[in-house]
């Protein structure tokens, strides 16, 4: 009696175990358009080339590395955010890597104050999407942009030797 006990133990746990591999965390669940919209981002730059920084640009009066997708520098380029957006709505963005901040180079995120776009504003150094990229991971879920909750999904950008150079970022208002 004590062995059928024994296994019924194990395949209990096992199953406990393996319910919960297949549930998503919060940092990793994905709503289906903010996965669509990235998706559709990653391929617009990945058809223009292999990510790369290549000396530096002013974007908002602040220089900062300058972020190419094969000969196209992204930085103040708004093709791209908005064909995303024209396509699948929502936000779109590209952060270059600055040192230990990440700066939006080109983006159609509203500034708060809806005086423009929020290019050369920093992703927020305590918001959970950080953390997530510094250890080289995507994140998936609720952001405050700029103090405005967001449904979002913000992925590495690599260039060639595998550095974390930029990230790409979409993202839907919290309804």
């Amino acid at each position: 009696m004590n062995l059928k006990h024994a296994i019924t133990g194990i395949l209990a746990s096992g199953s406990v175990i393996a319910a919960s591999m297949l549930m998503p965390s919060a940092g990793y669940a994905q709503d289906p358009k903010v996965k669509q919209a990235m998706e559709l981002l990653k391929a617009k730059t990945e058809k223009l080339g292999t990510p790369k920084l290549e000396g530096t640009d002013a974007v908002a009066g602040k220089s900062v590395p300058a972020l190419y997708f094969g000969t196209t520098k992204m930085n103040n380029n708004l093709a791209v955010v908005d064909e995303v957006k024209a396509e699948v709505g929502g936000t779109a963005t590209l952060f270059v890597r600055d040192g230990e901040e990440y700066v939006r180079v080109t983006t159609n995120v509203p500034k708060p104050d809806s005086s423009g776009r929020a290019i050369g504003t920093i992703l927020d150094p305590a918001g959970p999407a950080i953390a997530m990229i510094r250890k080289g991971e995507a994140y998936y879920g609720e952001a405050a942009i700029l103090g405005v909750p967001y449904i979002t999904g913000y992925e590495p950008i690599r260039d060639a030797g595998r550095n974390v150079i930029g990230i790409h970022y979409v993202g839907y208002p919290k309804q």
